[in-house]
């Protein structure tokens, strides 16, 4: 393959003393980039992405402003001290109003219509569970989010929503939904708006730091410098730190054409969360199932497999849309970033390099509020 070199143009014009390089324009790294400009207006801040799009999960996600199903939470508290959960349902819920407040509703499409949790007969002790802590986790989140109460029975709802061989649901009034297509082109906006540079398709090989800064080696043979880098790509980390404490973890996910007169509306979640589905508009968008195969969905390959998309489907035909003639528009894929633990990975590396990655499949609800503490990290030094 032919070497094209930077001209000397391109480097004075393009990429001459930049204080901070960001890797990663997805929702972290863009809203580092922005508090950190707006912390620092002259510093020369640059964020590269290798992909036409920020294509890991930014923009593949399914638009869920919501910050934990009261299984998905009971899960967490198993493995992680009350103080530990509530702190991390705390970072959500101020990173989805920093999103609201940054970006304005009406641009990111947030509706706040509610979410629900999905309950069949043979989960009835899952259920029971949810019954004998509901009064304590809502005297727990009215001190983060303000509501009088978060989480309620809504047993009459299921057959408004038509659903089949569901027996309970679970509301949690603090939940809405967003597109997530619209979040990310304002954020770009915003970003270029203030004076952030973005450059796609520049992927990185190597990084080198040094006594006086970091060294960025492309994989087209490019070499730039930068005083301080910043990595957040999340399920991608470990291509260029092995160490980081992040695994990748790949989501299904499908939508259907049009269908008149659907009955869903809001976010919904089965199964601790592992499954996930919405309207957007009136269509129905359903993803998830990697707990089918954890191990096979490890991975930062996009694509899908029939033993998960066979269940996605068997889900809308015989719960979600039981009696709704359906056809599927599109399938795609994302890739997260997780880990033993759900805290955020946001640390420095040394006197020039930080990481903020590991945002546990949350990226929409966390990621503005984890974008702005790694810049005030990287800032701090």
């Amino acid at each position: 393959m032919m070497t094209v070199n930077l001209s000397f143009w391109e480097k004075e014009a393009f990429f001459k003393e930049v204080d901070v390089l960001i890797i990663g324009s997805g929702i972290v790294g863009l809203n580092a980039a922005i508090a950190i400009k707006e912390q620092k207006p002259g510093y020369k801040v640059v964020v590269i992405e290798r992909g036409i799009l920020p294509i890991g999960a930014s923009t593949r996600n399914a638009g869920f402003a919501c910050f934990g199903s009261m299984t998905e939470l009971l899960d967490d508290l198993s493995t992680q001290t009350a103080d530990q959960v509530w702190g991390l349902v705390e970072k959500r819920w101020r990173g989805l109003q920093r999103l609201r407040e940054r970006l304005g509703d009406n641009h990111i499409q947030y509706r706040p219509w509610g979410g629900y949790e999905l309950f069949r007969p043979e989960e009835k002790k899952s259920y029971e569970a949810c019954q004998a802590y509901m009064e304590e986790f809502n005297v727990a989140l009215r001190a983060i989010t303000g509501l009088s109460t978060t989480f309620s029975n809504k047993d009459q709802e299921v057959k408004e929503f038509g659903f089949g061989g569901i027996q309970h649901l679970i509301h949690n009034q603090g939940e809405g939904q967003i597109h997530t297509g619209k979040m990310m082109a304002h954020l770009l906006a915003l970003a270029r708006d203030i004076g952030v540079e973005v450059y796609n398709g520049m992927e990185v090989s190597e990084l080198e730091p040094s006594t006086k800064g970091v060294s960025i080696r492309l994989k087209n043979n490019w070499q730039l410098k930068a005083d301080q880098v910043m990595i957040a790509t999340n399920g991608f980390a470990t291509q260029l730190l092995p160490k980081v404490a992040v695994k990748p973890a790949r989501n299904q996910v499908l939508i259907t054409k049009p269908i008149p007169g659907l009955k869903v509306k809001g976010t919904f979640h089965y199964d601790r969360g592992f499954f996930y589905f919405r309207n957007v508009n009136d269509r129905l968008l359903l993803g998830g199932g990697r707990c089918l195969d954890v191990e096979g969905e490890e991975t930062e390959t996009f694509g899908f497999t029939p033993l998960i998309q066979d269940r996605l489907q068997e889900l809308l035909s015989t719960v979600i849309l039981p009696n709704t003639a359906f056809e599927i528009d599109q399938w795609w894929s994302g890739i997260m970033g997780v880990g033993d633990q759900k805290n955020p990975v946001v640390e420095r590396l040394g006197p020039h390099m930080s990481v903020a990655v590991r945002l546990g499949g949350m990226g929409v609800a966390i990621g503005a509020q984890i974008g702005e503490e790694a810049a005030r990290v990287l800032l701090d030094g």
